[in-house]
């Protein structure tokens, strides 16, 4: 079998916009009649999507899939790492813990699963026209080259061509591409093809002196200038860089007429969760930083997901918020726990066999009469079932290790293909589930949110929202890059 195009997408740092460049060009190139697949060899976000081959990716190369019109695959991001402390990550590989380890472990684990990371290469590779494969962080990162799977050890040994993104919306691109550049090895320059410049805003002819000076300082061509795009803000976040406040979105909103707040906990995970309902216009979803209390006037607390159940229970009850949480319940206000968040919930995290680290047991916040016992196997599944309150239809996905059960799951939220999941507190006020992405659902989003007020009203279809920013991504790109350029690159492998 001849081998598809390929082109690799480095950034001359992370958050430079790889994850977007690359699903706007699937998008491109997938209308375009091309057989198309992303690939992302190392990934670390705690923002994750379940495969309908029952494993976990992260949630950009799930968006990436979407974008080529196909279901995400477990070979798509075949090394995912999930931060769990300071210096230590879970490490998933083909979708399922293959490990945890700190930060000096994985440097010795990385060259035994690059075995992994070509071996999902090729099962992509079989079925496409074309493979978009992104890189993470930097090539420039020396310090990590040894034993690299994840930029230019993968373009290497997988014989892949390379183009370098930089990111002038942070300052300093031209710096950042020719060092870049400078740090890179003779075999790693030859593999560069041309370099991109992303999130400009402004005049363009401004900057044309700018790109010059980068071709004539490294040799390599430019492939275009890409403006600042807007309709980012509409698209899944690849991790937790979207909440330190320079994306916006995720703010408080003057005039809605719901308030939804957040506490935006260390380990938060797969806060997209809640993007359906900062889309809807009339709500305003905040999250809130741990030097801030929770305000009284919430219509809705959410406890989102965590990677690490009781290092986020620590941490929220040091902020202060576990007091504030018990106010809004006494003032008649309302919970809803997701995941991680509904574990918190309960009377007590048990962890007998430190599947999270050392501390092993920790009361909860009291909230439902429930308890939790993490355990080593993670639930991964793709499910649709019902609403109990407001018999609204539900669909999403379960990632979560741990079996919670007591005198509140007699009242279970949810039902899940016949089987009751969740619980809620006896006036109703306080509830938890373990779905995942469950207001992407228009029916049940608007259901739930005219609990809390009930003249709200909706007409926002979010799925089409998603495929429609996709569309505009791609139109945005074929306009200010050099979208057949890159096809030759990747062809002429």
């Amino acid at each position: 079998m001849t081998q598809p195009a390929a082109v690799m997408f480095q950034g001359t740092g992370s958050d430079v916009g790889k994850s977007l460049i690359v699903a706007g060009l699937c998008r491109a190139f997938a209308r375009q009649g091309l057989k198309v697949r992303p690939f992302k060899p190392q990934n670390m976000s705690n923002n994750a999507a379940v495969t309908v081959d029952g494993g976990e990716i992260g949630r950009a190369q799930a968006l990436q899939a979407r974008a080529c019109g196909i279901p995400p695959s477990k070979h798509m991001n075949p090394v995912l790492l999930k931060p769990q402390s300071e210096t230590g990550a879970q490490v998933i590989v083909q979708g399922q813990i293959f490990a945890n380890a700190k930060a000096a472990d994985y440097q010795r684990l990385k060259p035994q699963l690059l075995a992994k990371v070509l071996e999902s290469y090729r099962i992509l590779r079989a079925e496409a026209d074309l493979m978009l494969v992104e890189g993470a962080g930097s090539p420039a990162e020396v310090n990590l080259r040894q034993g690299d799977i994840a930029n230019m050890g993968f373009a290497l040994t997988a014989g892949v061509p390379v183009v370098l993104i930089g990111d002038i919306d942070r300052g300093g691109v031209i710096a950042s591409l020719i060092g870049t550049k400078a740090l890179l090895a003779p075999p790693e320059v030859a593999r560069v093809k041309g370099f991109l410049i992303n999130k400009f805003r402004g005049d363009l002819s401004l900057f044309a002196d700018g790109v010059k000076a980068i071709a004539e300082k490294t040799g390599f061509p430019s492939l275009g200038v890409v403006p600042w795009f807007d309709g980012a803000r509409d698209l899944p976040a690849e991790d937790g860089v979207a909440l330190d406040g320079a994306h916006p979105g995720y703010g408080a909103r003057a005039g809605a007429g719901i308030k939804i707040v957040v506490p935006q906990l260390p380990r938060i995970s797969n806060f997209d969760d809640l993007d359906p309902l900062r889309a809807e216009p009339g709500v305003s979803v905040e999250f809130m930083t741990p030097d801030r209390p929770l305000p009284g006037d919430a219509d809705l607390v959410i406890l989102p997901g965590s990677k690490a159940t009781i290092v986020d229970l620590i941490a929220l009850r040091q902020s202060g918020w576990d007091i504030d949480l018990k106010a809004h319940v006494r003032r008649g206000g309302r919970i809803l726990g997701l995941c991680g968040g509904y574990q918190m919930l309960g009377t007590r995290v048990a962890d007998p066999e430190n599947i999270e680290g050392p501390i092993g047991d920790l009361p909860g916040l009291g909230l439902l009469n429930v308890k939790t016992t993490l355990t080593p196997k993670k639930k991964l599944v793709e499910i649709a079932g019902k609403d109990h309150a407001t018999g609204a239809t539900v669909r999403g996905y379960e990632m979560h290790v741990g079996e919670t059960s007591g005198a509140d799951c007699d009242r279970p939220m949810l039902d899940l293909g016949g089987r009751p999941d969740g619980a809620m507190s006896a006036d109703g006020r306080v509830m938890g589930c373990y779905l995942h992405g469950i207001f992407a659902d228009d029916a049940f989003r608007r259901a739930y949110l005219k609990t809390l007020k009930p003249d709200f009203a909706s007409d926002l279809n979010f799925e089409s929202r998603i495929d429609a920013t996709l569309d505009a991504l791609a139109d945005h790109l074929e306009q200010h890059v050099a979208v057949d350029r890159i096809l030759d690159i990747a062809n002429a492998r």
